[in-house]
């Protein structure tokens, strides 16, 4: 891995700690975290429609627009369960990336932004 490549993880490792600190902060239930911590995973239905169909699928609940847009709606209009899912889906995310995870290229499951996954 190059130098930089461990940078990039471990900022996105920062970012999940933070996510997971507010969320401890916010009160809500650990049992919604373990129900949601993988939804966004769901999205991988989507290949069984093909390549380009799961890519999108997938992209579409791993960007971090809509969580972090979620969580600040939430925190905004004191929507504590908004925040909450908010937060779950950013840290979903971001150990997504630290773990070299990135979004998916209609090529295959296997091709990310980040380079390929596996060997």
């Amino acid at each position: 891995m190059k130098p930089v490549d461990f940078v990039i993880r471990l900022e996105w490792v920062a970012v999940a700690v933070v996510a997971i600190v507010a969320y401890a902060a916010s009160g809500v239930s650990w049992w919604l975290f373990a129900l949601l911590i993988l939804a966004p995973d769901l999205s991988m239905l989507g290949y069984l429609a093909g390549a380009r169909i799961g890519a999108v699928a997938y992209n579409a609940l791993h960007i971090l627009i809509v969580p972090l847009l979620l969580a600040l709606a939430g925190y905004v209009l004191a929507n504590s369960t908004a925040t909450a899912i908010g937060l779950i889906w950013i840290i979903h995310i971001a150990v997504d990336r630290a773990l070299g995870y990135g979004l998916k290229l209609s090529a295959g499951f296997r091709d990310t932004h980040l380079g390929r996954i596996g060997r």
